[in-house]
């Protein structure tokens, strides 16, 4: 019995540590890759905007901690969370079951599905026999970009990879690739409601893979910061429950984006 309880003691002291140190902490990390808006984007003046701009730096006024934002491309966002370069991701990271291996997530921020966006009038759908032949471009490190090549690019269908949706855009914009899969809010607000998306549109219905796709965007977290996380839930649970995410929400989009 003694012997089971003084095993025991190296892990009680390691929950209490890791509790104490979520509690006392001054400043909360956040690694973000600012080339997603609405979520997150730099303003004329180098400044982070952004919907989930807004709710982290809520989110760190409501735990009296300063909020830091560390600038990461989104392809490697998660190894430089395992390497502690930050304390969480908050950079429209989806729930996908792959990514439930590397790292813990917080309660759900928003839902949406994804679609294929492309010059509007354009035959092309979210169809192998559609596709073939045609250029799909993809943020690295994305859902879409997992969807794509675990569905289209066996099928012999090109899919593009590119460092950020900035740059997909700009080969959209260019003709270099026919068409991109995006997030539909991203898309309708960084591109379409914008003088660049004039004579583009969804093509096709929208995709919904809780596989690929994921099943809704939240904060990542690494396994071990459960205190962290739990603090960071009871944050956002408070947001929704007096009507602050509602406030916040409706400085970007006229729906609610979190029921999806």
């Amino acid at each position: 019995m003694l012997k089971k309880m003084v095993l025991g003691l190296p892990l009680i002291f390691a929950a209490l540590s890791l509790s104490v140190a979520a509690k006392d902490m001054t400043d909360l990390k956040f690694g973000v890759d600012p080339t997603y808006p609405p979520f997150e984007s730099k303003a004329a003046d180098g400044k982070l905007v952004g919907f989930e701009i807004d709710l982290g730096n809520e989110i760190c006024r409501r735990l009296q901690v300063k909020c830091v934002w560390v600038e990461t491309p989104f392809d490697s966002i998660i190894p430089a969370l395992q390497g502690r370069k930050f304390d969480a991701i908050l950079s429209a990271l989806s729930i996908t079951p792959q990514r439930e291996t590397q790292v813990s997530f917080s309660t759900a921020l928003f839902d949406t599905p994804s679609s294929l966006l492309g010059k509007a009038g354009s035959p092309i759908v979210p169809t192998i026999a559609s596709l073939k032949g045609r250029n799909v471009g993809v943020a690295q490190g994305s859902t879409q970009e997992a969807y794509a090549k675990a569905y289209w690019a066996p099928a012999g269908i090109n899919v593009v990879s590119y460092a950020d949706q900035q740059q997909v855009v700009n080969d959209l914009l260019a003709g270099r690739i026919d068409v991109t899969l995006t997030d539909m809010i991203a898309g309708s607000e960084g591109f379409l409601k914008t003088p660049k998306g004039a004579g583009y549109a969804f093509l096709g219905q929208p995709i919904n893979d809780p596989k690929y796709l994921g099943k809704g965007a939240a904060i990542g977290l690494r396994k071990d910061d459960a205190a962290l996380r739990d603090r960071i839930n009871a944050a956002i649970d408070a947001m929704i429950r007096d009507g602050t995410y509602t406030r916040i929400e409706q400085r970007y989009f006229t729906f609610d984006v979190l029921k999806g």
